[in-house]
């Protein structure tokens, strides 16, 4: 989908339809009296017969307006009583406003949801989440079906509208934000959409050199298991040994500032299909479980949302990517395993195998002399346990790390929550026969799990993000959400803007 701007009044442009909002009881918008005007006060009578609903997130649409309207379709979107609407209301009315558009059999369409006046967000941020909406509603994973039913008349071009020209400028820089953030969500929810005998750890490979092949300014490198394991990658190759798909650990860099810049380096659990491994999953559901490379796919859709931003930030994305499976060779529980880092691991429970693959990764990332480092992982259930699918899970060594994160989250809308790094935990992860277990127990298993990570990254500020809630839709919607590429965007835009000023 097209998404440009367009400056002019309502009832002016041409479109197929054009997009308006009322507040309850009859507060129309200045777009929405524009046309209630040229209309012949056909919104006000529309709103005294009670035909449109003003309450948050309701939509109208009128076929056919009266009057000089150029527009074929209006589409009225209610904005409940508040004056000025919380980021999630807009977020909430942007998204069914999406909605209605793709159904409606308009290919183009024009919205003033930018005169919505929104609590501590700017203009840009307003287009940026429009645009974000309209291709979360519009975006299909149809790649592998051989009957593909694309809608009949697709909405193939979005403008969003303002009377006032001086606001051009914000709202394309708005727009170009939110295409990449969207063209990095929607390559992200491909490849976690992908089933396990596509998306393999050699196929994820590829896909980083096609990355490099679109943006120039990536560098990739891949390292074969023999690489791994001349570098003491024990940990990462003993989830590997019951796959016959070999392990990779995929190195992708951008630079877009000076090379003395230190960079950000995002690690993201590349598990392409985890059936437990000896500590086999029940059978329900485990279909699933090849999200849980949801966390390498939101580094690649970060990667290519900044390469195509161009960023003045440097990055390092780093993805271990394996399976896990049961098998003859594979690690048992009980087994030891020897780190990159010189450290041992009892390995309690083998479907515990994220933070294995990332304790080498995290190591391996030291090189690189990192001013900071993110690792993003589908971790533990006990994180949908505690935040649902609403919030991702938040844990770090570094306060002021953790701060930046939780206020791009907010910024975004693709929210954390910190919880607890103390030491009182970690102690769960003790061993009799090793430096530590990888497991700590039932209690508190986010918080331990992080523990665990934290032992493997005290030469640098670090924070991990638990998206085990928030990667993907089970149900009637099932599929990869594309989160939290829109958070670590932002985190990296507040970061180039803090360095350029």
């Amino acid at each position: 989908m097209d998404c440009t701007v367009k400056m002019g009044d309502a009832d002016k442009l041409r479109s197929g339809c054009v997009v308006v909002s009322i507040s309850a009881p009859r507060r129309l918008s200045p777009a929405a009296d524009r046309l209630d005007k040229a209309s012949r006060g056909q919104l006000r009578e529309l709103l005294k017969q009670g035909d449109i609903d003003t309450g948050c997130g309701k939509t109208t649409l009128i076929h056919c307006p009266r009057g000089r309207i150029q527009a074929s379709r209006i589409l009225v979107v209610g904005c409940g009583k508040e004056k000025k609407l919380s980021p999630q209301a807009f977020d909430k009315l942007a998204t069914a406003a999406a909605g209605i558009l793709q159904s409606s059999g308009t290919t183009d369409a024009l919205s003033f949801l930018t005169e919505i006046e929104v609590r501590e967000r700017d203009l840009g941020w307003k287009c940026r989440q429009i645009v974000l909406a309209s291709h979360n509603v519009g975006y299909r994973y149809d790649e592998l079906k051989s009957d593909v039913k694309a809608p009949k008349r697709p909405l193939r071009k979005l403008s969003l509208a303002s009377a006032t020209r001086d606001d051009a400028g914000a709202m394309r820089q708005g727009v170009d934000t939110g295409t990449a953030i969207a063209n990095g969500m929607d390559l992200a929810r491909t490849l976690g959409n992908r089933p396990g005998n596509l998306c393999t750890p050699s196929d994820l490979a590829a896909q980083a050199k096609a990355l490099k092949k679109t943006h120039t300014k990536l560098k990739v490198q891949i390292l074969d298991e023999k690489d791994m394991q001349q570098l003491g990658m024990g940990a990462l190759l003993s989830v590997s040994r019951g796959s016959r798909q070999p392990a990779r650990l995929i190195v992708m860099q951008y630079q877009g500032a000076d090379k003395q810049q230190k960079p950000v380096v995002l690690v993201g659990k590349g598990v392409t299909f985890d059936s437990g491994g000896i500590s086999i999953k029940p059978g329900a559901a485990m279909d699933e479980m090849k999200f849980d490379m949801c966390g390498a796919a939101s580094v690649f859709g970060t990667l290519s949302a900044v390469a195509e931003l161009k960023l003045p930030v440097n990055l390092v994305g780093i993805v271990p990517a394996t399976e896990n499976l049961p098998d003859g060779e594979a690690t048992k529980p009980g087994d030891v395993v020897t780190s990159m880092s010189g450290q041992t691991i009892e390995v309690l429970n083998t479907d515990a195998e994220g933070r294995l693959i990332l304790c080498d990764a995290l190591t391996y990332a030291d090189r690189f002399n990192p001013d900071v480092v993110i690792d993003i992982a589908t971790l533990t259930g006990a994180c949908v346990v505690a935040l649902g699918k609403h919030a991702t899970g938040l844990l770090g060594n570094d306060q002021t790390l953790v701060d930046e994160l939780l206020a791009a989250g907010q910024e975004s809308g693709d929210r954390t929550w910190q919880l607890p790094l103390w030491d009182e935990y970690d102690a769960q992860l003790s061993s009799n026969f090793a430096d530590m277990a990888n497991i700590g127990g039932r209690d508190a298993g986010t918080i331990t799990a992080a523990c665990f990570l934290s032992r493997f990254t005290k030469d640098y500020n670090w924070a991990h993000l638990d998206i085990a809630g928030v990667a993907w839709k089970s149900g009637p919607q099932k599929g990869a959400t594309g989160r939290p590429v829109p958070l670590l965007t932002q985190f990296l835009m507040a970061r180039a803007n803090h360095d350029a000023s």
